[in-house]
């Protein structure tokens, strides 16, 4: 047992409130309260229950620590700097600065030990459903009997603004009933926020709430009590049925004589009076900023030989694992390394040689390429917000991943759209997983904040958005997406991804499947769309560039070019061929990615919309925003700029004039007019 009431101790734990308010205080920005309230709680998880090493960020079998309640990130930058890891005094220093990695809110791209990017609030212990969820999966697929080789646990640091959030009602219902057992959450009761005090806006028993949830509940009265948060922790990791709340009642900004317990500590610097003060009332040997004693880096120091211990002695066990099991070996190497199946591209051939003609609703096809990969990639992994039947994402005989079945590859997440992208999130982060999530266009609205974090943090998360368009039909304008498409592709780095038929579905999750650098949707109908005749396309595999030729035009250069993307380009494809009768020269282009043509070069982008050609018609059952990036200033867009309606779905693109005769009509205009 270690001596938590010795000097080294109290010093180690003044050194993280030392460097965090003086960082605040350099950058004149930051939130220095919190970080001095959890400074104890941060100091016996790292030095005495977190298995990490800072010599490896990346160990595979390391618990897991999310700072949930980002804006406490000098709590999480100490934490790093004092265990041992790389990151230097200086970058504690340039806080908040341009180019350090030591920024406002933590973000994972910026340093390796950074597990997840937070800060909008209640992200953070979603994303650590999502961890413990892909660690449960991974251990009932590679553990023996006779050999444990997944075996970690996810802590989250979280705070009263999370807990009020939405997204952490949505993943603690959802952690409880799948019993996380391995999952602990420290929340850091202090009862303030940056308005005041916490009744001011809420009243929730949150003991009784998880108790509801079926979570595991700890009290730890005061936050600077170690011996009762070390007891409190090690009875929650005892608890392996359930994830456990720890309720820690803290101060915020303890130890300053000033500000200690109010809202004014909350998100400004103590100022340098009041650190001063600060640092005398907690008998700090130095006033001078950013000193860490000799004492405390030798009690931190502590952290690099047992990492390296811990980490030894998984390494042992894999070892022995590995050589008793080398195909279950070799398979977990390729996972967690992120490397996909050996010639899983071959399970898509089939949907690339489809009968023109045959019509089938792009979820549809969507689903047989699904089950057709999920064959090929045992560690693909997903499901829906309570849309699997519409969505077309259940992975057929691979059973519902539930607790008492935590192999299944299905996911339920119930209507639970934004608590569903931050366990993607979280499961990607984890890796050795491939995930996706499903639920209606439309409804990606109540997603959008984790939608972006991924976009951010650069992980591989696949998103199914089906019913796309007005062509849902009678459910009417509240389902039906008009905005939805411009929204998503303005986000940077998300790849978007709108097949028109079978094949271009198929090409879509192929190309959403290679891509590791960042997150995909597929926006899929529901109404059946013809699988469209290929044979006057010059380049079959110009999918993959995400804009191409899909029709030459028919006797010389084009006068006039014709784009759609997904259930629209028949529409496209049909009004060329009423052109063409009429002796027009007309070129049909499918854009089913705006993220995949922007990023090709010049000479592919000049070569399927040559500048020369300024006749141009879009068509796209949505708002017509943004089209003019492709169209230009001369061209039209025929869309929908306003909100749904009730009825049939052909009846919808009749009166909303999305159809081919009148992309006809308009593409008749436009060449009168530019012939004028």
């Amino acid at each position: 047992m270690p001596d938590f009431h010795s000097r080294e101790t109290r010093l180690a734990i003044d050194a993280i409130r030392v460097l965090s308010m003086d960082a605040v205080q350099q950058a004149n920005s930051g939130h220095p309260g919190t970080p001095m309230a959890l400074a104890p709680a941060g100091w016996l998880l790292w030095r005495h229950h977190l298995r990490h090493n800072p010599a490896n960020p990346a160990w595979v079998d390391r618990d897991r620590f999310v700072l949930s309640v980002g804006h406490a990130s000098m709590l999480l930058y100490s934490l790093l700097h004092l265990s041992g890891y790389e990151l230097t005094l200086d970058e504690i220093r340039n806080f908040r600065q341009w180019g350090s990695p030591t920024a406002g809110h933590p973000e994972a791209h910026e340093h390796p030990a950074i597990e997840t990017t937070t800060g909008p609030l209640g992200q953070g212990v979603a994303n650590s459903v999502g961890m413990a969820l892909a660690e449960r999966w991974l251990a009932a697929r590679f553990n023996r009997p006779d050999h444990t080789i997944v075996d970690h646990f996810t802590y989250a640091f979280c705070s009263d603004g999370d807990l009020m959030e939405g997204i952490s009602h949505e993943a603690a219902e959802l952690a409880g009933h799948l019993g996380l057992g391995k999952l602990i959450w420290v929340f850091d009761d202090n009862e303030i926020t940056i308005e005041g005090s916490t009744d001011l806006a809420s009243s929730t028993n949150q003991l009784r709430r998880f108790e509801g949830y079926g979570w595991h509940i700890e009290r730890v009265a005061d936050g600077n009590d170690l011996v009762a948060l070390d007891d409190a922790l090690r009875r929650a990791r005892e608890v392996t049925d359930r994830p456990s709340l720890i309720a820690l009642r803290t101060t915020i900004a303890w130890g300053s004589p000033g500000k200690a317990g109010t809202a004014d500590a909350h998100g400004a610097p103590l100022g340098e009076d009041e650190i001063r003060r600060t640092k005398e009332n907690l008998g700090y040997p130095s006033l001078e900023p950013f000193h860490v004693t000799d004492q405390a880096r030798a009690d931190w120091a502590a952290c690099t030989p047992r990492g390296a211990e811990l980490e030894e002695g998984w390494h042992a066990r894999h070892r022995a694992w590995a050589e008793a099991h080398p195909e279950a070996a070799a398979e977990f190497e390729a996972m967690m390394a992120g490397r996909l199946p050996e010639g899983w591209e071959g399970a898509l051939e089939p949907f690339l040689r489809v009968e023109a003609g045959t019509k089938e609703a792009t979820r549809g096809s969507s689903g047989k390429v699904l089950q057709a990969l999920a064959a090929a990639i045992p560690n693909l992994i997903g499901g829906s917000a309570d849309l699997g039947p519409s969505n077309k994402t259940e992975l057929k005989g691979e059973g519902s991943l539930q607790a008492d079945n935590p192999s299944g590859r299905n996911l339920h997440f119930g209507v639970r759209e934004h608590a569903m992208g931050g366990i993607l999130n979280g499961m990607a982060l984890h890796g050795g997983v491939r995930v996706y999530g499903g639920t209606f266009l439309i409804f990606s609205d109540y997603m959008r904040p984790s939608i972006r974090l991924a976009a951010l943090m650069g992980v591989p998360v696949k998103y199914v958005f089906t019913h796309d368009s007005i062509g849902l039909g009678e459910d009417g304008p509240t389902h039906q997406p008009i905005e939805h498409l411009l929204a998503l592709r303005a986000i940077p780095g998300l790849m978007d991804l709108r097949p028109a038929d079978m094949v271009e579905t198929a090409w879509a999750w192929r190309l959403a499947l290679e891509r590791g650098d960042g997150p995909a949707f597929l926006s899929l109908t529901r109404q059946g769309v013809p699988a469209l005749d290929r044979s006057r396309c010059p380049d079959p595999d110009g999918v993959r560039r995400g804009g191409y030729v899909f029709r030459e035009a028919d006797g010389g250069e084009p006068e006039l070019i014709l784009i759609g993307s997904g259930s629209e380009l028949h529409l496209a494809v049909e009004a060329a061929e009423a052109l063409e009768g009429e002796g027009r020269r007309v070129r049909v282009v499918s854009l089913p990615s705006w993220h995949l043509f922007a990023r090709q070069d010049e000479a592919w982008r000049r070569s399927v919309l040559p500048p020369a050609v300024r006749a141009r018609v879009s068509v796209e059952a949505g708002t017509t925003l943004g089209w003019e990036r492709w169209i230009g200033s001369e061209g039209i867009a025929v869309g929908i700029d306003r909100f749904g309606a009730s009825a049939p779905a052909p009846v919808l693109y009749r009166k909303f004039g999305v159809t081919a005769a009148q992309v006809a009509e308009r593409a008749r205009s436009l060449l009168g007019s530019q012939a004028g």
